[in-house]
């Protein structure tokens, strides 16, 4: 018989142990090694059963262990302190309290700051997570509760969050959703002061509502709220808008994402309206899922303020969000049919003060090549957002060069995109044996300061930690690997049908004292899970070799719909089963962050080789360098940006693979870029990896190696870390932001500096087409200069009705290339030469260029807006430049 209906029955505490639920419900235990030691004590057996899950624990053990831990002195006094302790992480001043000057507004931080993102990987125990991206949501909101960063987090809560992965006989991969019971989750249902709970209601095209409850996660410090589609006032369709991660077809994700980005922002209201939080000066979306949050911001604006606009409210908007990129390729951008979105931003399912050809133009794929038949979130992301980044220096510059488009006539390097290299949050996936080892050298207090804010001093003396003590931990952790493998490869095969009887050989998988190398990530194509079978038979001898054996752990999820995904998993599954090799290759079904806990540390190599440049950042790399672990990758993402020869490897990347055929598995192009760098990778890993591994000293141990694993944590540890990271984002992105929000709302509130910010620029851009620059000369130009020399430049400038104030004139200079293209290009500001107009309407600016390079020189000139409100040269995307570039004559220096 099957339930019609389920719920969780919870255990009734005793009184003496009720701050067991507090400790429970706050997911800093997930992080905190003595909280989860405290649950783990309550029940050894039951704790191991639940998957580490304090809930899920607390509902199950039983009473009379209950009653004796509310009569266990010693028992009390721990939960005692750590109850008290949790209490003062949560209310005392942190890192974030003493960052700013109170009495500066400009230089105030920001009271607080909304965070939206599709998906969250704060714990195992709470699964709303797929991968990269709410990894890396998960720890922006550990860290900065760490920091004390005055954060909420917004996203979707999803009933069957992403799906469990298992294999069938073949090693095709297989999905299964399990129903998500909120009551068994570390989540509380945001309630109203009566009691009810909260309800946020969004117009549906055809009169129809979603509506919507808000689960309320604990984050340490920082409250994560979750919308919930499935309420009985909803009708079928709309109970199941978050029935799953990245499930549904395109309107289903479409409605997502407005439940995201439109309920979000109500929810945040509400919960700051029942809490008395303060309420957000900055809007942070994490991708483009949540962009339509700038339009219920628009909204809210101009409904609260009669007379405010449209265009005046976006300016207001647009300097508090920040909005970040995390994709390489415009394929993973969200783009949705036109119809589609106009049909639900329009009639009765528009918002108050946004017409719907508005939203449309924020949307579009106005640029040479787009098309006019897709709205572009991610277009929509940058143009409702005066900050933007990529997530490593290698990304910000691909982000640059893929949206340069939206800002026509710049050049990449000048695009309004930045970059903030990705963290990862040091003390959930650093290993507690690791933490223990460096509290010897450095103290523990000290250690923990250094897992949280990241500065490079806090990690010197770990240096001192001697050549025994790093290689005895290296084999401890490579033992719990190895353990936990045969024991998910046994798990495995009994799904895949096999009997206890055919699985003896798995007790001998693995080996703690041969080279292990990981491999853990999403299976995408370009992320090349396949690369290492390139050569089968040299994988083979690298896998046997006699004297220099070398083993790998892989694991990974591909999308459900992602067929090519699957047969890169049942390819490598195939080799992984071959008798000959089983016991140096496994394959590890349903990666998640569970397992990744002893995947990370346990490993002596991270292997990552994506078609360079199309991993953004590589975060997977990160966690394994805190624990000890060298990096093996491609130089892309974060890697590129630290790899220093001493902290691990560099896989090659083959010359001309970066066309468009490459991106096709069956082309010619990338057959021979995945050749070249597949031999790549086994030479390396034969004649530098594992020689250097097995170049043992007179005491057994690998001297060269210990040396690079000391290197790695000192100098490898303090960058990585997403304490460093959302410092970053305080400092470079949030508090300017405030800033500029601060200034256009103005002291009264009344938005008067946001209405003259919209009216100068729609006066600029109505006029842009009268300006022109009509003449430039410079005295010697045409001849070979000398270093060191200037040139007096003179160039009249035609502002039609614009006024001098209202642009800069500068001159563009740098090395040319064969075609007169200028790069490393610098700026010098023109100065009008007085006297006003002549008699043509043209205004003189003059300035010197000084020569301070060799080689093929050129410049040009160019007129820009100014604004004090601006926050780039290229914000509105408008530039003037010489007709005639034929005229601007390149100089040879010598």
């Amino acid at each position: 018989m099957k339930a019609i209906r389920r719920f969780t029955v919870r255990t009734v505490l005793p009184e003496q142990l009720q701050p067991l639920h507090e400790l429970a419900l706050n997911l800093r235990w997930s992080w905190h090694p003595e909280t989860r030691e405290l649950f783990r004590s309550v029940d050894p057996d039951v704790w191991a059963a639940v998957g580490e899950d304090p809930v899920r624990l607390l509902g199950e053990v039983p009473a009379t262990r209950l009653a004796a831990l509310a009569a266990d002195r010693r028992f009390l006094r721990r939960l005692g302190d750590l109850s008290d302790e949790l209490r003062d992480y949560l209310t005392g001043p942190r890192w974030y309290q003493g960052a700013s000057d109170p009495a500066d507004p400009d230089g105030a931080l920001p009271a607080a700051i909304a965070y939206f993102s599709p998906e969250y990987g704060i714990a195992a125990a709470l699964p709303q997570y797929s991968g990269g991206l709410g990894i890396l949501a998960g720890d922006h909101l550990k860290a900065a509760s760490d920091l004390g960063v005055p954060i909420i987090g917004v996203g979707l809560f999803y009933r069957h969050g992403y799906f469990r992965q298992s294999l069938d006989r073949d090693g095709w991969q297989q999905e299964r959703y399990p129903l998500l019971d909120p009551d068994a989750l570390a989540v509380t249902l945001l309630r109203e002061e009566d009691g009810t709970p909260c309800r946020i209601d969004l117009a549906l095209p055809g009169g129809r509502t979603l509506a919507a409850q808000v689960w309320r996660a604990q984050v340490g410090r920082v409250p994560l709220l979750l919308l919930d589609s499935d309420v009985e006032a909803n009708g079928p369709a709309e109970r199941d808008v978050t029935d799953r991660l990245y499930g549904g077809g395109s309107e289903h994700r479409l409605m997502q994402e407005i439940l995201l980005g439109i309920g979000g922002v109500r929810a945040v209201r509400t919960y700051c309206r029942l809490t008395g939080h303060p309420a957000p000066e900055v809007f942070h979306t994490n991708e483009g899922h949540a962009g339509f949050l700038g339009l219920e911001r628009i909204g809210e604006l101009v409904t609260a303020h009669p007379g405010l606009g449209f265009a005046d409210a976006l300016e207001a908007v647009r300097a508090g969000t920040v909005f970040t990129t995390h994709t390489p390729v415009p394929a993973g951008i969200d783009r949705f049919d036109r119809e589609l979105v106009a049909r639900h931003f329009g009639g009765d399912a528009a918002l108050p003060g946004v017409p719907v050809e508005q939203v449309l133009a924020l949307g579009a794929e106005s640029w040479s090549g787009g098309d006019p038949k897709l709205f572009n979130m991610a277009a929509m992301g940058l143009r409702l957002a005066q900050r933007a980044n990529g997530v490593s220096t290698l990304h910000g510059a691909v982000s640059r060069e893929m949206f340069r488009g939206l800002w026509p006539g710049f050049d990449a390097p000048e695009v309004p995109i930045t970059s903030i290299t990705n963290g990862v949050h040091a003390p959930t996936w650093i290993d507690p044996a690791v933490v223990r080892l460096g509290a010897t050298e450095i103290g523990q207090e000290r250690a923990e300061n250094a897992m949280a804010v990241g500065t490079a001093g806090q990690w010197t003396g770990l240096e001192r930690i001697g050549n025994a003590e790093v290689w005895e931990l290296r084999r401890a952790l490579r033992s719990q690997l190895v353990e936990e493998a045969r024991g998910r490869l046994r798990a495995s095969w009994r799904q895949r049908g096999a009997g206890e009887a055919e699985l003896g050989w798995t007790d001998t998988v693995l080996d703690p004292d041969v080279l292990t190398i990981g491999f853990a990530r999403r299976v995408p194509s370009y992320k090349r899970l396949t690369l290492m079978l390139r050569n089968p038979a040299r994988l083979r001898a690298l896998l046997l070799h006699p004297e220099r054996p070398v083993q790998i752990v892989i694991a990974g999820k591909a999308h459900p719909a992602d067929d090519g995904g699957k047969r890169l998993i049942q390819k490598l599954v195939a080799f992984a089963d071959d008798p000959a090799v089983r016991h140096r290759i496994v394959f590890l079904p349903d990666y998640d962050m569970a397992m990744a806990k002893t995947l990370y540390p346990g490993c002596d190599v991270w292997l990552n080789n994506p078609l360079r440049p199309l991993e953004a950042c590589g975060t997977s790399g990160m966690k394994a360098a805190l624990n000890g672990c060298l990096n093996l990758s491609i130089l892309d993402g974060w890697w590129d940006e630290w790899y220093d020869g001493q902290n691990g490897w560099a896989i090659p990347t083959a010359d001309g693979s970066t066309g468009e055929g490459v991106l096709d598995p069956e082309s010619k192009e990338a057959e021979r870029r995945d050749d070249i760098e597949a031999a790549a990778l086994y030479d390396l890993i034969e004649h530098q990896v594992a020689a250097r591994f097995y170049d043992r000293g007179a005491d057994g141990l690998p001297h060269r190696w210990i040396s690079m694993v000391r290197h790695t944590l000192v100098t490898l540890g303090p960058k990585v870390l997403a304490g460093r990271m959302v410092r970053e984002y305080v400092e470079r992105l949030y508090a300017p932001a405030a800033a500029a929000e601060r200034r256009l709302a103005g002291p009264d509130g009344d938005y008067a500096a946001a209405r003259a910010l919209a009216g100068w620029k729609a006066g600029v851009r109505e006029a842009w087409s009268g300006v022109r620059v009509e003449h430039v000369e410079a005295d010697g130009a045409g001849e070979a200069q000398e270093l060191g020399a200037t040139l007096a430049l003179r160039v009249l400038v035609n502002l039609g009705r614009l006024r001098p104030e209202d642009v800069e004139v500068q001159v563009v200079s740098g090395r040319v290339d064969e075609s007169d293209r200028i790069s490393e290009a610098t700026t010098l500001a023109l100065k009008p030469a007085g006297g006003g107009t002549d008699l043509d309407g043209r205004i003189r600016y003059e300035g010197h260029l000084e020569l301070s390079r060799t080689g093929p020189f050129g410049y040009t000139v160019r007129v820009l807006p100014t604004h004090p409100r601006l926050a780039s040269v290229a914000e509105m995307g408008l530039l003037a430049a010489p007709v005639e570039t034929g005229g601007m004559d390149a100089g040879v220096l010598r």
